[in-house]
């Protein structure tokens, strides 16, 4: 028995598939179709075609369900064939590992051609993916390579070019922003460096703030602020620990701040020093805005790396900047909590004061 065009359209308006379709939501792409009566064709959530009339709407859960029904694929959003986003997220992956690979880093140019783009859209698109330009992606891998074969004990003038420098002197314009420290002294555990700290307590508990000369290097948390200062002393073991610094305090002051009032916000220079990896996942957390949570197979999904959810996992364990770079804003796929570098507590903690903001 056909259902009445006036019961179609309620149907449909009352699904919430409907508002998706109505809001041209990409982020619903794969997870549903639907189809139009009149033109016999299926789209995509989010295809531009002018919007059909309710009544002539239906939903449908894959692709096979779709065209078992009788209708064929839209030719504006080709819902049968890979996503847009899907196809970018694959054309940065491939340079990506161009440039991992490669003992000369590739130029834009090179890059942008490999893709199949020009070398304006390709820089957007990987900007997009990734949250950094290709010419910081490929600065930023210079650097771990650099951090490989300075943790081996190679020397620091072979270190240099083995991570792809072409000169030491243009290496030592950017070495101290990006091991934080000379190489020498980066090898030597942060001798001659000095990092000011300072502790405090909050209702989280202890917390400690650290700042070298490019930033923020370290926040943490715990209820031992003895255990917090000596886990500083075990990572920059030759470096020299300055404490009771009357102008760090105002910098610990708008931790804790922030801490106890989300909505206050945090805008601190940070000392960010990880992987190229660990940074794209740090560089994804910071977009988080304050009061949501993702789960790590969504946050995969917004560096472009959709499988590599066990890796984003171990990147958010690496972070040692405690808010100021928000994994606590990362929660398991059933919505319940994931292990938390300062404590589970901690982070529900944090997240209860984002919600009641």
């Amino acid at each position: 028995m056909a259902i009445s065009s006036s019961i179609q359209a309620q149907q449909t308006l009352s699904d919430p598939r409907w508002q998706q379709v109505v809001a041209r939501d990409a982020q619903a792409d794969g997870s549903f179709f639907y189809s139009v009566k009149t033109t016999g064709v299926y789209c995509r959530p989010s295809c531009g075609a002018r919007q059909a009339r309710p009544e002539n709407v239906a939903f449908h859960a894959t692709i096979a369900a779709a065209e078992a029904a009788g209708f064929r694929p839209c030719k504006r959003c080709k819902p049968n064939q890979a996503a847009l986003a899907d196809i970018y997220a694959e054309k940065v992956a491939v340079a990506c590992r161009l440039i991992d690979a490669a003992e000369t880093s590739p130029t834009l140019t090179q890059l942008a051609e490999h893709a199949g783009l020009s070398r304006f859209h390709f820089h957007r698109m990987f900007k997009a993916v990734t949250g950094l330009t290709p010419k910081a992606y490929v600065a930023a891998h210079k650097v771990q390579r650099l951090r490989q074969q300075l943790d081996a004990n190679m020397k620091v003038t072979d270190a240099i070019y083995e991570a792809g420098y072409g000169s030491s002197s243009r290496f030592y314009e950017a070495s101290s922003q990006a091991l934080g420290m000379q190489p020498t002294q980066y090898v030597q555990g942060g001798k001659q460096v000095q990092i000011h700290f300072a502790l405090a307590q909050c209702s989280l508990g202890a917390v400690l703030v650290a700042r070298s000369a490019k930033g923020v290097c370290a926040i943490s948390m715990g209820d031992d602020a003895g255990l917090l200062l000596n886990a500083l002393q075990d990572r920059f073991p030759a470096a020299v620990l300055i404490g009771g610094d009357a102008d760090f305090e105002a910098m610990i002051a708008s931790v804790l701040a922030f801490i106890e009032s989300p909505k206050l916000g945090l805008n601190l220079p940070l000392d960010i020093q990880g992987t190229v990896f660990q940074r794209r996942v740090w560089q994804a957390l910071r977009e988080i805005p304050s009061g949501e949570t993702v789960t790590y197979s969504m946050l995969a999904e917004r560096i472009g790396m959709p499988k590599a959810v066990r890796a984003v996992a171990s990147a958010c364990a690496a972070n040692t900047l405690a808010v100021a770079i928000p994994c606590h804003r990362v929660i398991r796929q059933d919505g319940s909590l994931s292990g938390y570098r300062w404590g589970v507590v901690r982070k529900q903690a944090l997240l209860a004061k984002e919600a009641a903001d």
